[in-house]
């Protein structure tokens, strides 16, 4: 029989992700940091959609956008972001949130389906003030002494400041309801090339990798560049470069085969051209999605620092900043953006693990997740080059309402 149940439209969902597009462009993405006046357009513009899918919309004392359902029957939360990274791409957050809106706007108008889609944009996905700050505050993981502290990483303006000049000041924070959702699904660009070289349409999300990241000291002795003694130096600064040089060696032995590890900024203490460096720091991550081979190569780095101490001749040491926990999405979840990708989209998916974190591990420990990914020109992401095809937007966005659907009928097999 023909699939009679109404479905995306295609030109709605790209005139939504265009309309936010033109809200702090910059080349052919974006610039809009969270809680610049580009990102409160944006929720401001959110906050005018929603009740297009008969959703009340509220925005929280964290820059968190819900939009709430009256409908009978079982809920299906689901969102993204709408800040960006700086200058960077256009669909990396907004994409999630215009599926979203979209499953509502079908979803939540079908009088054959009981239930409803709920929407929702977090706030700073993108790590401006912290780490996932709008989906961890609605699952219960940010307390206010968090806010008190929080800064943004760019300009050091305070949180306190920003929800201030947002209007959001001693607004409350909304959290999770116990119950009230059957789970959360959120769609991204894939951030890589697993589906543009496989000419495949959906990427189903197995897992998300958990995010640790070390801050790795190196002391030596400042010194004259001219007339020190190459033989009697305490270079800081080689230090270091040995010591990545040695990551790079070492690591492959003990990896998973998905791991990635990477040094993101190197410092150098005083930094003059004249000076050895006394002092170094570079700021390092490691991703996986099994715990047991981030605590071996953690384990690992910490006795190659205590190798490198002893040898000499500078001292190395390391800090663990974040531990990010790795999440799995819901099986059932993964079947039916599976089965929803066979009806739509021919098949043409993948099941494949995230290596970028999401709000969906966050919102995973609450509720049963799943997330979907849709193919990245290039594979590339947080630049402004960052694009897809229009004619994947809309495959993914059908695919995406009839997983909702699907979820949404079969709410009973999903556990919590």
């Amino acid at each position: 029989m023909p699939d009679t149940n109404p479905r995306a439209d295609g030109n709605r969902v790209l005139a939504d992700l265009n309309a936010l597009r033109a809200i702090g462009a910059y080349k052919t993405g974006v610039h809009k940091p969270t809680f610049s006046e580009p990102h409160k357009q944006s929720l401001d513009w959110l906050m005018r959609k929603l009740p297009e899918a008969g959703l009340s919309a509220t925005i929280d004392g964290i820059g968190n956008v819900v939009g709430i359902s009256a409908k009978p029957g079982p809920k299906l939360l689901a969102g993204s972001h709408l800040e960006s990274q700086n200058y960077a791409g256009w669909l990396d957050g907004p994409l999630g949130v215009v599926y979203a809106l979209e499953a509502a706007r079908v979803l939540n108008t079908d009088p054959s389906l009981k239930g409803a889609v709920e929407v929702a944009a977090w706030c700073d996905e993108e790590g401006h003030f912290g780490h996932f700050l709008g989906s961890r505050s609605y699952v219960g993981q940010v307390t206010e002494a968090d806010i008190d502290a929080a800064r943004d990483r760019t300009s050091g303006r305070t949180m306190r400041d920003a929800l201030a000049e947002m209007g959001l000041a001693g607004r409350p924070r909304v959290t999770a309801e116990p119950g009230r959702h059957v789970g959360y699904l959120e769609a991204h660009i894939e951030q890589g090339d697993t589906l543009e070289s496989g000419r495949l349409a959906i990427g189903v999300v197995t897992s998300i990798v958990g995010i640790w990241q070390y801050q790795i000291n190196f002391t030596g002795e400042q010194n004259h560049a001219g007339t020190t003694r190459m033989a009697v130096r305490k270079d800081a600064g080689l230090a270091l470069a040995k010591f990545c040089v040695a990551i790079d060696e070492r690591f492959p032995v003990a990896c998973g085969p998905r791991t990635v590890w990477t040094t993101g900024r190197i410092t150098l203490d005083p930094g003059a051209p004249s000076i050895i460096p006394g002092g170094a720091e570079m700021l390092f991550q490691i991703r996986d999605d099994d715990p047991a081979v981030i605590a071996r190569l953690e384990q690992l780095l910490r006795t190659m620092a205590e190798e490198a101490s002893a040898k000499g001749p500078c001292t190395v040491a390391v800090t663990k900043l974040r531990t990010g926990a790795p999440a799995m999405m819901n099986a059932g979840f993964q079947d039916a953006i599976e089965a929803a990708s066979k009806a739509v989209a021919g098949g043409r998916s993948i099941r494949m693990p995230s290596g970028a974190g999401h709000d969906a591990q966050m919102l995973a420990t609450v509720m049963p997740a799943g997330m979907l990914f849709v193919p990245s020109i290039g594979g590339i992401s947080h630049h402004w080059t960052e694009n897809t095809a229009d004619a994947d937007i809309v495959t993914a966005a059908e695919v995406f309402v009839d997983a909702c659907r699907r979820i949404l009928c079969g709410y009973g097999s999903f556990p919590k």
